[in-house]
């Protein structure tokens, strides 16, 4: 079992995406505000691999389901 604190930096690494405080911070600017119609998995901006991951987080309860959480509610202000 994977006991690390997850963050939003470490959620862009596993999205394949800079993950520095400016990366994470400029991308939440350039994508936001998500409608409130889409799910965060289905927006526009992600890969294949990227929305299955987040898709697979959130059903399945995942440990990163909370930052996906944070990361979903950050895009939508």
């Amino acid at each position: 079992m994977d006991m690390s604190q997850h963050t939003l930096s470490t959620l862009f690494e596993q999205l394949g995406l800079p993950s520095d405080t400016q990366s994470v911070d400029d991308f939440i600017a350039r994508h936001a505000p998500l409608p409130p119609e889409t799910a965060l998995a289905d927006a526009a901006f992600w890969n294949k691999a990227q929305a299955g991951f987040l898709h697979q987080g959130i059903d399945d309860d995942s440990d990163w389901a909370e930052v996906i959480d944070e990361l979903d509610a950050r895009l939508r202000h």
